[in-house]
């Protein structure tokens, strides 16, 4: 599949944007107009860097209003039409984007606006240029597909086609099933945009609000699927508004594109070879779709890599958890893991730095973990360059777009229960049996529930992207989540059917309640434990500092769920928030902060899927005051 980026969905200059494109990996480019005329660069130079990186220039757009005019009007968009065939001439693009009329449109007929295009692809044919002829959602007359297409018919002419553009299509609510209907070879360009649901006008939700596919709510799985069975041949391009694109960093939001595109092709092949009918017709389609290495949704976590500058307060929270020493690294010895159950902590040593205990990474539980990595790499992933000896573990990793590792560990583990990444460490099964003897099996950590990360906001559907394509992960919707310093969007990935998840949690940038909300928001390690209460106890008899929770909170956990007095009193002493569905109930407490991350024990009773979001501002309420007390000097 050819893929393509209008330079309007970036940001920088022209000559930036190319860069960035073809670094990404793209096979060619839109020019929009605007980019052009504020380059200081000529149209012969532009085409010369074009041709330099390797990049086709696919269309020039936008030209707007050329239809649905009176003759003397039409004779004037004629002359600003020629002027922009000259200018593409010089860029080496033979193909123009001819917008329905939205603001100078008198005449509402179809013979009329056919007949002006014809003329106008009689003039674009004396320059070797073809014109695609797009229906905008909000034409004045022409606004649908299938209404724009009607004209292009009517025109008749080898030089005027259409240009479909799902967000014009599918924000209408339009019914896309009769694109393999449109007139063989009659589908000049497309132009792709996902969208979240949005109750707003379609100009505003188009200019502000497209993302890319698969991080919003339109269907292009399905969209992509009808234009290859329809025979199109040409570019499959991204044209995204997007107010946060516009200002991040042009290189990221070139690869965050190109992994859309491949995430999408890749789901396209996969709904075709699952239909017989589509797949004999399969190696016919022009459109050349190229799957990717099959995703293996993980089973588990291996472990989770912390990495601190306070290794003493690290690993005595650690200690008061019921976490023991399995042992030192082989070769690093600035590496230690911490184990408990199927929980498996990571530890890199610092030094005396005093620098945060930050979630640096985390392996995964994968059926052909070489198979996983390579399609993260064929998804602009960047590998994790990992130095080894010859006797230890090739594991492969590769960095979120958040800058965390993922690493992909083989499963199932070896015989005796122990990755072989473990054995490093000098674990061996005996290890793992004696560490198990010196914990009571009723009340103990049993393994790692999820991993929470934070995100800034202007990346979040990045990063669900990412999870979605790289780990097959399903995106649920976000919940709005009320702190006193604003609100915190959470929103979970999880298996579509298992029960590894992860959570993405976004906070909005410049808050005036100081750090709390910024970058450094608190990312977590939750942890599946049994006896939660039992657990607790004897965590604060080793002397942990829980969040605290207010007395408030229980006094409404009697009016929530009518649990009796001696509940909520082991509850209240043991700082334990707890949650209930009609699948079971959820219990959680919660550690003090370590630099940007803390610890979260979890137990679930039944089959309780969720996470407990409606506990949620409790937690941000707490530690939002442990943090506002740190700050003023007030000891806790």
């Amino acid at each position: 599949m050819r893929t393509s980026i209008a330079t309007v969905c970036l940001s920088g200059t022209l000559a930036e944007k190319l860069r960035a494109a073809a670094d990404a990996g793209y096979d060619g480019v839109e020019i929009f107009e605007q980019d052009l005329v504020v380059s200081p660069h000529s149209p012969e130079q532009i085409r010369a860097r074009g041709e330099e990186l390797g990049l086709s220039f696919d269309l020039y757009q936008p030209f707007r209003d050329l239809d649905g005019v009176g003759e003397e009007q039409f004779v004037d968009n004629l002359r600003r039409l020629e002027a922009k065939f000259a200018i593409m001439q010089r860029l080496g693009i033979e193909m123009i984007l001819i917008c329905s009329n939205v603001g100078s449109a008198t005449i509402d007929d179809d013979e009329v606006c056919a007949e002006q295009l014809r003329r106008a692809g009689e003039l674009a044919a004396g320059y070797g240029i073809r014109l695609a002829y797009e229906a905008l959602a909000w034409g004045k007359y022409v606004n649908t597909y299938r209404h724009a297409q009607r004209i292009v018919d009517l025109a008749d002419h080898p030089n005027v086609g259409t240009c479909l553009d799902s967000f014009h299509i599918l924000s209408r609510g339009d019914d896309p099933s009769g694109i393999p209907d449109i007139t063989d070879g009659k589908i000049f360009f497309v132009q792709l945009a996902d969208a979240p649901a949005r109750d707003m006008d379609l100009l505003s939700w188009s200019r502000h609000h497209r993302v890319f596919p698969g991080e919003g709510d339109f269907d292009l799985v399905e969209f992509l699927r009808l234009l290859t069975v329809a025979g199109y041949d040409g570019p499959v391009s991204l044209e995204i508004f997007n107010d946060s694109f516009r200002q991040a960093n042009v290189a990221r939001t070139a690869v965050d594109g190109l992994r859309s595109l491949r995430w999408l092709e890749d789901q396209v092949y996969r709904e075709l070879d699952a239909s017989d009918e589509d797949a004999e017709q399969a190696a016919s389609y022009p459109v050349g779709l190229t799957p990717l290495p099959e995703a293996t949704v993980p089973d588990a976590y291996s472990f989770v890599e912390l990495h601190t500058g306070r290794l003493g307060d690290l690993t005595k929270l650690l200690h008061q958890l019921g976490f023991v020493l399995g042992g030192y690294h082989r070769s690093k010895e600035e590496f230690q893991v911490w184990v408990q159950g199927e929980a498996r902590i990571v530890v890199r040593d610092l030094g005396p730095t005093g620098s945060d205990t930050v979630i640096d990474s985390f392996g995964v539980d994968v059926v052909g973990a070489g198979r996983s990595a390579a399609r993260a790499v064929a998804l602009s992933a960047q590998p994790i360059e990992r130095q080894r000896r010859a006797d230890e573990a090739d594991i492969h990793g590769v960095y979120t777009p958040d800058g965390t590792g993922i690493f992909f560990c083989e499963a199932p583990a070896q015989a005796d229960g122990v990755p072989v990444w473990a054995e490093e460490f000098g674990l061996i099964g005996e290890d793992v049996a004696g560490i198990a003897a010196v914990t009571d099996a009723r009340s103990r950590v049993t393994g790692v529930d999820h991993v929470g990360l934070a995100q800034r906001w202007h990346r979040h559907d990045e990063a669900a992207l990412y999870f979605t394509s790289v780990l097959g992960l399903r995106a649920h919707t976000p919940d709005a989540v009320p702190s006193p310093a604003g609100y915190v969007h959470s929103r979970v990935m999880s298996a579509p059917d298992g029960d590894f998840s992860l959570t993405l949690n976004v906070a909005p940038e410049g808050s005036e309640q100081g750090d709390f909300l910024a970058a450094s928001y608190p990312e977590h390690v939750t942890l599946q434990v049994t006896g939660i209460v039992e657990l607790a106890r004897r965590a604060r008899r080793r002397g942990l500092e829980m969040l605290p929770v207010p007395d408030n909170y229980y006094d409404d956990l009697v009016a929530r769920f009518n649990l009796d007095e001696d509940t909520v009193a082991e509850l209240r002493e043991c700082n334990v928030l707890y949650d209930r569905d009609d699948h079971g109930e959820y219990l959680r407490f919660y550690t003090g902060t370590l630099g940007t991350m803390f610890f979260e024990l979890v137990e679930r009773r039944g089959d309780y899927a969720g996470h407990g979001v409606d506990n949620t501002p409790v937690r941000l309420a707490a530690q939002y005051r442990v943090m506002r007390d740190a700050a003023r000097g007030i000891p806790s």
